[in-house]
């Protein structure tokens, strides 16, 4: 995410001494607060690779280090530039720890950036191996709905153990599916770590993309039958 309303560093140069810039969030010459460079990504924010198996703890860290380091305060008596600079900062740092403190949002983050996912993609096909119980689901689902209009208790009830049972197994589902995610960042990370070719990365975010699909449709069916089912 680029800075907006500020001047750039696009000629490689701190805006303040003019020094070569080094990248970083301030100029190793005389620590003024930079611009980020046009299209810096949030890996790149913490000064991280693109890997998606992250340690939670050691991002935790870099977000308090530099929660402080960029924090407003530390720049109320400064000139308009610097003031400007860090209440942009503070807010894009916000926005790539909250992205990437979530293993599901962090892949999604890398998909969106990459062109391979599509942001608010709704569209949502029945997995192959689910459209028997997802048909089943949806068949007691309307059962449950017509006998609430008078059915007898003993037909609700047992509609409802129905749909409890069903919620499990695609719960359990969900769980398999968030461990086919943990493999593909396993095995996305193993890629940038023997500097794979375009062909195989692109392969391996297809890869990740179809399971976040699959994930997000078993994810909606849970929650459509504790919807129903809270509603008695």
């Amino acid at each position: 995410m680029a800075a907006t309303g500020t001047k750039s560093n696009t000629a490689g140069a701190c805006w303040h001494c003019h020094a070569a810039s080094s990248g970083g969030h301030f100029c190793s010459d005389c620590g003024k607060i930079q611009p980020l460079a046009p299209g810096t990504g949030f890996f790149a924010f913490f000064g991280l690779s693109q890997k998606l198996q992250l340690d939670a703890a050691a991002l935790d860290d870099l977000f308090l280090k530099l929660s402080w380091k960029l924090h407003p305060d530390n720049f109320a008596t400064a000139g308009a530039e610097e003031r400007s600079l860090s209440l942009e900062r503070a807010s894009q740092l916000n926005d790539a720890y909250r992205t990437l403190r979530d293993p599901v949002s962090r892949v999604e983050y890398l998909l969106l950036r990459a062109g391979v996912r599509k942001e608010g993609q709704t569209k949502q096909q029945t997995p192959p191996e689910l459209l028997e119980e997802v048909f089943e689901l949806n068949e007691w689902l309307d059962e449950l709905r017509t006998a609430r209009q008078g059915t007898a208790d003993g037909e609700l009830s047992e509609l409802r153990h129905r749909l409890r049972t069903a919620q499990r197994s695609f719960e359990s589902r969900l769980g398999d599916v968030d461990a086919q995610l943990q493999d593909a960042f396993a095995a996305w990370d193993a890629a940038l770590d023997a500097q794979a070719g375009e062909p195989q990365r692109a392969a391996l975010m297809a890869r990740m993309n179809e399971i976040l699909n699959r994930r997000s449709y078993i994810r909606n069916l849970v929650a459509s039958v504790g919807n129903e089912l809270a509603e008695g």
